[in-house]
């Protein structure tokens, strides 16, 4: 199978190309390295085709659809504080990207996989949260939720293509996946955290530090979206991908100390210090995952101490 992974230099998207090509699978990648990064695909750059280009270019992603078998949409603008920082970008590559490459599949009737988020959900604050639940989310001038506002919009029309003209469509919404490769200045916590213990700097906690997040492994995370690519049971259908056990942000923050043997310190840094006015962060966000358990057979292996180890390790080996 030839795929072609949009965002495939990126944190999940150079993932998952190791073990296409570990499986023996030809894999296209196109990226515009906003976010990605060529060191990412290192490991497999002899068996990688990649392109430098972005999403937005209608010719380009139509080539490289059709010359493909199957599509993983993964290219978006995300991290909060791009977000929230950018949320024009944020909007335009998120609606204006997926509904290229959307269209680009439709016309040679590829199948594709579109990468979502458990932003989806908004303020929604049920536990856990299934694939049905519906969303709660602010007020739309709020830069916070456009990435929200945007992915929600990127399952619709993934699901009407589906619905109305029989394209092949399979939605993932991922739940804080964090491991190897990912960076901490796009407002990811757990490298940033890792970082910070390993050169002995504070730990920034925004808030409370009382919020409850659940973390799961990329090579879990990976695991899932084979099974989702490779079932024709999968078509048609979103499924929650992350690890159901919960910690707070402040334990959190102990955990990495106490797993990397850091002395360091922790900050609490208020939330009108750390981000724009208005911004809003949600209490808990825990996935219900019995859904992609029951129809794949998948649930995520790999616990939090393990993730922890898995960046300090690939942090010191320079990577």
């Amino acid at each position: 199978m030839k795929y072609l992974i949009t965002g495939g230099a990126g944190f999940i998207g150079s993932h998952l190309s190791d073990a296409l090509v570990a499986r023996g699978d030809s894999v296209v990648v196109l990226d515009n390295f906003t976010t990605g990064n060529k060191e990412n695909l290192s490991g497999v750059a002899k068996s990688v085709s990649v392109i430098s280009g972005d999403i937005l270019d209608l010719a380009l992603v139509t080539k490289l659809v059709g010359e493909c078998d199957f599509v993983v949409h993964l290219a978006a603008a995300l991290g909060v504080f791009n977000i929230v920082n950018k949320p024009l970008e944020s909007l335009t590559t998120n609606l204006k990207g997926t509904e290229i490459v959307l269209e680009a599949a439709a016309k040679f009737n590829r199948p594709i996989l579109v990468a979502s988020t458990s932003e989806i959900y908004g303020k929604n604050n049920k536990v856990p949260l299934n694939e049905e639940d519906d969303r709660i989310i602010g007020h739309p001038l709020k830069s916070r939720w456009s990435y929200s506002e945007a992915k929600a919009v990127d399952e619709s029309l993934a699901y009407f293509y589906f619905q109305e003209k029989g394209l092949p469509t399979r939605l993932v919404r991922f739940f804080n996946t964090v491991g190897p490769r990912q960076v901490g200045h796009y407002g990811m916590v757990v490298p940033r955290f890792v970082s910070a213990a390993v050169s002995g700097s504070a730990l920034s906690v925004y808030g409370s530090g009382e919020q409850i997040r659940c973390f799961c492994h990329v090579a879990d995370a990976v695991r899932a979206l084979l099974l989702v690519m490779d079932s024709d049971k999968a078509i048609g259908e979103v499924f929650n991908v992350g690890n159901n056990q919960q910690i707070s942000i402040m334990d959190l923050a102990k955990k990495v100390i106490s797993v990397t043997g850091s002395s360091s310190a922790i900050e609490m840094v208020a939330y009108e210090k750390a981000y724009p006015a208005g911004f809003e962060d949600m209490e808990r966000r825990v996935p219900d995952i019995s859904k992609i358990e029951r129809v794949l057979g998948w649930k995520p292996q790999i616990g939090l101490e393990q993730i922890i180890k898995d960046i300090a390790a690939h942090n010191a080996g320079g990577r």
